[in-house]
């Protein structure tokens, strides 16, 4: 006698039953691009149906993601000024406290997480103070404004702050700063283990925050390390992470497996820029049944062990579920 394990793939109604992977919507965050200015809604050539938006265009937003049954967003801003070291992001007038701010007022139900990070607020593009001795970002520096701009952000109404930098030491420093700042229910998502990558090629046009020089090979993940991936994120979690994550999804999953496997804290992935991208291209084309591969790729982040996906389609997806 052989197993015959199509006995229970036979009806639909069977597998259902014994599927072992869902996707929800409650799984996923949507981001946002939040700048100043009004009546604002600018595509992204290279992200069709993403968009930078203005304050009053995010609270609509809001209210579309809300009948979707979609309630958490991680927001992303676009500065009016830029300098050697990303003053606005330290300011309560900025443009992503602002945009907090509102959001709590308008739509209160929305579960704010705001990517903390400088690569958008510095005139160089990278990820905070630079060391000009390293041509590189000097890290201690840029941990002492990382914890400002997270107090800051969860001051104006952010309810999850989500460091990107891949500063050594950032996830206590951040602790440190919203604990002494009467946060200390403030949950941190860390971008723990982010890698050196080309699929963020079309995020750097919607956020205007290519480098203006060189790299961040220095401070981010080498896409070749695998140990070393893994030992990123247990090193947040020792800091005192309350999620980790791995970015980007499509291409790292065996890492979002390792991870999950030495892990039990909830662990997210990001879904990045260049991955949407590859199949809106590939829908536009015709080369793909779209929405199989979408539902495909998706799955596919929470069999390897994901609990959250940060993803650009997550509208789309909703609609679908």
């Amino acid at each position: 006698m052989f197993r015959r394990l199509k006995r229970t793939r036979l009806k639909s109604s069977l597998r259902d039953l014994v599927r072992e992977t869902q996707l929800h919507r409650q799984d996923f965050i949507y981001p946002l691009f939040v700048m100043h200015g009004t009546n604002i809604k600018h595509e992204v050539p290279s992200m069709p149906q993403v968009y930078q938006l203005s304050i009053d265009n995010v609270l609509k937003e809001c209210e579309e993601l809300s009948k979707l049954g979609l309630y958490h967003i991680l927001l992303f801003g676009l500065p009016k000024h830029k300098d050697s070291f990303g003053s606005e992001a330290l300011s309560d007038e900025g443009i992503i406290a602002r945009a907090c701010q509102e959001i709590k007022k308008h739509h209160p139900q929305m579960l704010i997480s705001v990517d903390l990070c400088f690569c958008e607020y510095t005139e160089h593009g990278h990820c905070g103070i630079l060391d000009k001795k390293l041509d590189s970002v000097d890290n201690d520096a840029t941990l002492e404004i990382l914890g400002q701009q997270a107090v800051v952000l969860a001051a104006s109404g952010a309810d999850m702050i989500a460091p990107s930098a891949m500063m050594d030491g950032m996830v206590t420093t951040i602790r440190r700063f919203l604990d002494q700042s009467g946060f200390a229910h403030i949950p941190i998502m860390s971008y723990s283990t982010k890698f050196a990558s080309g699929y963020y090629g079309p995020f750097r046009d919607v956020a205007n925050s290519a480098p203006s020089f060189g790299d961040r090979k220095s401070y981010q993940e080498d896409p070749a390390n695998r140990r070393e991936a893994i030992l990123e994120s247990l090193t947040d979690e020792l800091e005192g992470a309350d999620i980790l994550m791995v970015k980007p999804a499509l291409a790292y999953l065996d890492i979002v497996r390792d991870i999950r496997e030495r892990t039990l804290l909830p662990l997210a992935v990001y879904n990045v820029s260049g991955e949407y991208a590859m199949l809106k291209c590939a829908q536009k084309a015709g080369l793909i049944d779209y929405e199989r591969v979408l539902l495909e790729t998706l799955v596919g982040f929470k069999r390897a062990g994901a609990d959250i996906i940060i993803s650009y389609h997550a509208k789309e997806v909703a609609q679908i579920l």
